[in-house]
């Protein structure tokens, strides 16, 4: 077709490689759980490859990720910079039907909206213990974070973030009356609060304030003297930039944050991330490598832990788990099912976030290779968690699924799951961000400058 050459390309490569690997279109489509309708009006230029079939006929006809490199390179999206300036307050809004969002302004054009309706709530000017009570502040503070953590694996975002914000805010401020050593406690450990309010920004669908609270967060660690989180905003970015489609961006920031001084675990997401884009490339022995250089920095990592970790702490053997992905990615579904099973069993019971996120990938893989109805029961089972945790990741995966389950329209077991896929994708992420005035919520003021970290 004139209009996508790239994609007219793509129908005559994959039409050559078929034949020279003397498959029918019938024959291929078998293996790939395409009809062969669809292959023959992707051949022709006709019908849009989807990703999902570049890698698959990638995997299938030993193509080494040809296929994948014709489809046409998909809209970078350059992310937002964070606002700074020491005349930023924070606005919270908390509205009673349990809606709230968050918003930094200037505080000149805060003043002007009406700060007469605001009910400020100040932390005194007084001095910590240096001792005893600092030390239990630090203590608790940690223990609350892992409570938080636990907390966003069995509701919505929008229950946690309010509280997280709150938190990081109050660290920030309390280590400016603090000793020395209680202060960059106290500093590192507001900056941990402050990336995972990030994630569960980007959980909630905002990528912007995700950006945002990870730029926040490298902030206040360099104020405690912990250079760590400079390096994982690479990795942050990287991964919002792969989940935006943006593979090359995502290479770059992987690859910047493993060759960095950090950490081994931070270095050892890096290479895990770099191994996502990878797979999405589909090259294949590039992935493995990423993985196996993941697994050695991560095992490293566990030798000489840091708390409170960064990353995924619910999940029993990351590694394992993200190669099943990648394995999927790279067309390689059975293998990527077998992995994913085995994985997703291990997860604790109480991370939900974490059991509907992979679990939903594996029965994307399941339906990929053509296990239908295990994929539907799976589906099924699902969806209930799914809607309690609210999250935007897992909705774009689901949105894959409705497609590959949507190719099997007469499987009885998906005219039953697909009305109950299509409800779960109607329900709306929380904690979405809105500009309103202070008279319209309650309001939290926080300042940021008086403080600096």
């Amino acid at each position: 077709m004139q209009e996508h050459p790239q994609e007219f390309d793509f129908g005559q490569e994959l039409r050559r490689r078929r034949l020279e690997a003397q498959f029918s279109l019938e024959q291929l489509g078998k293996r790939v759980h395409y009809s062969k309708a669809q292959l023959s009006k992707v051949e022709r230029g006709l019908k849009r490859p989807s990703p999902e079939l570049a890698r698959l006929c990638d995997a299938e006809l030993n193509a080494g990720g040809t296929l994948a490199q014709l489809l046409p390179p998909p809209v970078s999206h350059k992310p937002l910079s964070t606002p700074d300036g020491d005349d930023e307050v924070w606005l919270m809004y908390l509205d009673k039907d349990g809606t709230s969002s968050f918003q930094p302004v200037k505080r000149r054009s805060f003043m002007t909206a009406g700060a007469a309706s605001v009910f400020s709530l100040h932390i005194g000017d007084e001095l910590l213990a240096v001792e005893t009570g600092a030390a239990t502040l630090v203590e608790a503070s940690r223990v609350l974070f892992d409570q938080f953590r636990r907390i966003g694996q069995a509701a919505g975002p929008g229950s946690v973030l309010p509280t997280l914000i709150a938190q990081a805010h109050s660290l920030e401020r309390l280590a400016g009356r603090a000793g020395s050593r209680t202060r960059r406690d106290l500093l590192v450990l507001a900056s941990r609060y402050a990336e995972y309010t990030g994630w569960m920004a980007q959980e909630a669908g905002d990528d912007s304030a995700a950006l945002w609270w990870t730029d926040r967060a490298v902030y206040l660690a360099q104020g405690g003297d912990d250079t760590t989180l400079a390096s994982y905003a690479l990795v942050r970015r990287a991964l919002i930039c792969l989940y935006g489609g943006d593979t090359a961006q995502a290479v770059e920031l992987s690859g910047a944050a493993l060759r960095s001084g950090a950490p081994p675990r931070v270095r050892g997401l890096a290479a895990q991330h770099l191994a996502q884009c990878l797979a999405v490339e589909g090259d294949y022995d590039a992935t493995l490598r990423s993985l196996d250089r993941a697994r050695e920095l991560l095992a490293l990592a566990a030798r000489h832990s840091e708390a409170p970790v960064l990353g995924a702490s619910h999940v029993p053997d990351v590694v394992e788990m993200f190669t099943g992905w990648c394995l999927h990615d790279l067309g390689r579904p059975q293998q990527a099912a077998e992995l994913l099973d085995r994985e997703t069993a291990r997860i604790p019971t109480h991370a939900l976030r974490t059991r509907s996120r992979y679990g939903v990938r594996r029965a994307l893989a399941h339906a990929a290779a053509g296990e239908i109805d295990h994929a539907c029961a799976i589906t099924t089972e699902l969806l209930a968690t799914v809607g309690a945790v609210g999250s935007a990741t897992i909705v774009a995966d689901l949105r894959r699924l409705t497609k590959v389950l949507g190719r099997h329209p007469r499987n009885a077991q998906v005219r039953a799951t697909i009305p109950r896929l299509s409800a779960a994708l109607t329900q709306p992420v929380s904690c979405a961000p809105a500009t309103r005035t202070a008279s319209q919520a309650s309001t939290v003021e926080s300042s940021k400058g008086h403080s600096r970290a």
